[in-house]
């Protein structure tokens, strides 16, 4: 009987014998094991599986115990027998699949945030630290702790916010750990604001050994990364001599710098000022009174706003490089820029590039203005028409906004930068101010005309245009059309708005590393306009009001317009200086380049052109001449010096287009071989010159920007005893049209300023003395400029 279970069931088998089995001597074991090992095993592993089975089972229907809290994987019950609350608040947490992963940076907040948990029952304190060996930089310091305390108690009056006396602190009398590792621990639980006044020395001193512990704490991986981001903000001015160093790259407050770029890292970018630079042998006293006032002004923002506000890189909490941004257009020149992409796709479909308008935008909510005028009616700037649709019964027009608020153009055109004024007006601030403000050059206006970059605005009180350039860096975004058939706003609410938003934009400037304190202060005050943005400036029926407004606050004016409006062009008042843009020297090129929308469009370009010639003795006049390889170049020397007979400009300013590399430009049949070399643009100027002194006409060249790839000839008017003078003088323009009114009796030599500095001179480059110029790495390079074709074996 048992042979017969041995076989049909060996299971049985074995566990039958063992269980009778006495085992007494240890070979039995043995034996036992080698007679029934294969079937012993096989019950191991099912026994296993079984117990594994049932772990499991206990593991769904409750977590290990043993197991942290991150790591447990919450399943929702079916059931609803727990209360809502507790089943909300149970959230899925996703299990780890690997090693932990450690991400470095700074745990950043949302703006929202930080502006909500900014306590401001907690009062603010300024702690002013100072370094010293003459004691010059003490005294100082201690004078202006003293200024500092009248003016905070000021701005607790007007801000009912609690500030406490500011703490002066020499750097050689305090322990670095107990300000620089963390925040200074008050007995008040303050806010604070952190002020540095330090001399520049070429010896050992207390700066080397705080700049020295400010870098250590930085690269230490046991302290956090940004250990001084509660701090409001910081700001420093440095005190230098310009005997020994003469420029900053020579080491002209050589440490106040390096003591900015290390608190900008302790502090996760929190610079609430530009850093300060004064010669102590010569202005420091008058930069550190703008530097002061400057950091008043956005400790009084901090304490009403709780933060330093939003800003370009390296402002607020944005992230901060060295790295020049994305090219952008200055004011006139002629640019085909990047796409803009990103990640926002609310809308789908491309824009319209349409003539009306009126197809795409909504009709406005608010047709009257806030004191109940009715809107005004719609202005027809066309000289043509259907005689027939004069004979119909008028209806009342629907007056539009121009680029709605819910638009996809207004979308388009604020998220390149703009800033919409109204309903049709834009502000842009250009990369020439932002560049100049970093002391890293001017835009061909300064070398041409004196005109700080730092200091212009650029702005249109029309966004419209009614041509469709190939060349134009907003083509498919701005609108486009004939006929003005839109809410017209009025020139006050324009001129306040583009004011504001300019200097709105100039703010947010105010923490990026590189901007000089002295430029960011007279930025903060335009002296000129540049109208020329984007769209057509005299499209706008009030636009002798606005620049009215303009020159009543001594802010001069450059218009530019497409030669395509000649009413408007002939009832133009005065302009500091009057631009029109001569893309192409005949018919069949103008057509090709500027796509023009009205029908008569080469007969309205001749015009304009006489009009520009009866202009010449009352306007500054310029031809803004745009070469377009493959387009206006090649052989058409003859056909604008033709332009330039009928026109009698007083200026020609000749630029190469410049490319970005976007899509609309590729559509539109460009790239980057239309884009001529600087060399080029030589060569057709020389032409150009040689074929008006062929004619009679005395032009010279007289100036470039080679940078701009920008070079100017001028009238033999503005060459006084064998010295061109293409340079402004403002100040005596303004006196004319205060003496003498915007209809007086007056000519452009009559504000003709100074010589044309030397440099800026044809032949010298014309690139800003003041300033240095760098790549997109912020290294300083060469200024070498290419005027001759190189030889054939290097293309």
């Amino acid at each position: 009987m048992s042979a017969v279970c041995d076989k049909t069931d060996p299971l049985q088998g074995v566990f039958g014998g063992l269980a009778g089995a006495r085992f007494d001597e240890p070979k039995d074991i043995v034996e036992l094991w080698h007679g029934h090992r294969t079937p012993i095993i096989i019950c191991a592993l099912v026994v296993l599986v079984a117990i594994r089975i049932y772990i499991h089972k206990i593991e769904e229907a409750e977590p290990l115990r043993a197991l942290p809290k991150q790591f447990e994987k919450r399943i929702e019950p079916s059931s609803t027998n727990k209360p809502p609350s507790a089943v909300s608040s149970e959230k899925p947490i996703a299990k780890s699949n690997g090693p932990r992963r450690i991400k470095g940076g700074i745990a950043k907040k949302p703006a929202t945030e930080e502006k909500n948990e900014h306590d401001k029952s907690r009062p603010i304190k300024t702690m002013v630290f100072f370094s010293s060996v003459t004691t010059k930089t003490e005294k100082i310091a201690q004078q202006y702790s003293s200024t500092l305390e009248k003016s905070v108690g000021q701005l607790s009056r007007e801000t009912e916010r609690q500030f406490l006396k500011p703490e002066l602190h020499d750097l050689a009398e305090i322990d670095f750990e107990d300000f620089f590792v963390s925040p200074a621990k008050t007995v008040e639980d303050a806010y604070l604001f952190y002020l540095f006044l330090i001399p520049s020395y070429n010896i050992d001193t207390i700066n080397d050994t705080l700049l020295q512990h400010l870098e250590e704490t930085h690269h230490d991986f046991r302290i956090d990364t940004a250990p001084l981001a509660p701090l409001l903000g910081y700001s420093v001015f440095g005190f230098g001599d310009k005997e020994g160093w003469p420029d900053e790259a020579d080491g002209y407050c050589f440490q106040a710098k390096e003591l900015d770029k290390w608190m900008s890292k302790l502090t996760g970018r929190k610079r609430a000022y530009p850093v300060g630079m004064g010669d102590m042998k010569s202005d420091h006293a008058e930069r550190f009174e703008e530097w002061s006032s400057g950091v008043q002004e956005v400790i009084a923002h901090v304490a009403s706003a709780g933060s330093l506000g939003e800003g370009v890189s390296g402002s607020g909490d944005a992230m901060e490089s060295d790295a020049e941004d994305v090219a952008e257009d200055d004011d006139g020149e002629v640019l085909i820029e990047q796409d803009i992409s990103g990640d926002d796709k609310e809308s789908s479909r491309p824009l319209d590039d349409v003539e009306d308008l009126g197809r795409m935008l909504r009709t406005s909510d608010g047709n009257a203005n806030a004191n109940g005028k009715k809107a005004p009616l719609a202005v027809d700037f066309t000289s043509y028409g259907s005689s027939s649709a004069k004979k119909r019964t008028p209806t009342a027009p629907v007056i539009k906004e121009m680029v709605a608020k819910n638009s996809p153009t207004y979308a388009a055109l604020t998220k390149q930068g703009y800033s919409i004024v109204g309903s049709h007006s834009g502000v842009k601030i250009c990369r020439w101010t932002k560049s100049a403000l970093r002391g890293r050059g001017s835009c061909y206006k300064y070398s041409l005309y004196g005109i700080n970059s730092h200091q212009c605005m650029e702005t249109t009180p029309s966004l419209s245009c009614s041509n469709k350039c190939v060349f134009c860096w907003r083509h498919g975004t701005n609108p486009v059309g004939t006929t003005w058939r839109w809410v017209v706003d009025p020139p006050e609410m324009i001129f306040e708005g583009v004011k504001e938003n300019h200097y709105k934009k100039i703010k947010m400037m105010r923490g990026v590393p590189g901007v000089r304190a002295e430029r960011y202060a007279e930025a903060l005050k335009i002296r000129h306009c540049a109208l020329s943005l984007v769209g057509e400036p005299i499209f706008y029926p009030h636009i002798n009001e606005f620049l009215a407004m303009l020159h009543a606050e001594h802010i001069s004016s450059f218009l530019v317009c497409n030669a395509q409006h000649p009413d408007q062009l002939a009832a133009l008042k005065a302009v500091t200086q009057l631009y029109v843009s001569i893309d192409a020297s005949n018919k069949d090129s103008l057509r090709k380049i500027d796509r023009p929308l009205h029908r008569d469009f080469w007969e309205r370009f001749q015009r304009c052109l006489d009009i520009l010639r009866e202009k010449r003795f009352r306007h500054r006049t310029v031809f803004r001449l745009t070469l377009v390889k493959g387009f206006n170049v090649e052989d058409e020397a003859e056909g604008y010096a033709q332009l330039v007979e009928r026109g009698l400009p007083c200026f020609v300013e000749v630029k190469g287009v410049t490319y970005c590399g976007t899509s609309t430009s590729s559509n539109a049949g460009l790239s980057m071989s239309n884009v001529p070399f600087y060399w080029e643009v030589c060569e057709f100027v020389k032409a150009l010159e040689e074929r008006l002194k062929a004619k009679g006409l005395k032009y010279g060249i007289a100036a470039e920007h080679a940078h701009s790839c920008c070079i100017l000839l001028a009238s033999e008017r503005f060459l006084v005893n064998g010295k061109w003078h293409t340079h402004i003088d403002y100040k005596r323009f303004f006196e004319l049209l205060e003496e003498r009114g915007a209809d007086g009796d007056w000519t452009p030599e009559d504000y003709m300023g100074e010589p044309t500095p030397e440099w800026a001179l044809w032949g010298n480059g014309g690139f800003d003395p003041r300033d240095d110029r760098v790549d997109r790495k912020g290294r300083k390079i060469e200024n070498v400029v290419v005027r001759e074709a190189p030889p054939p074996e290097s293309w």
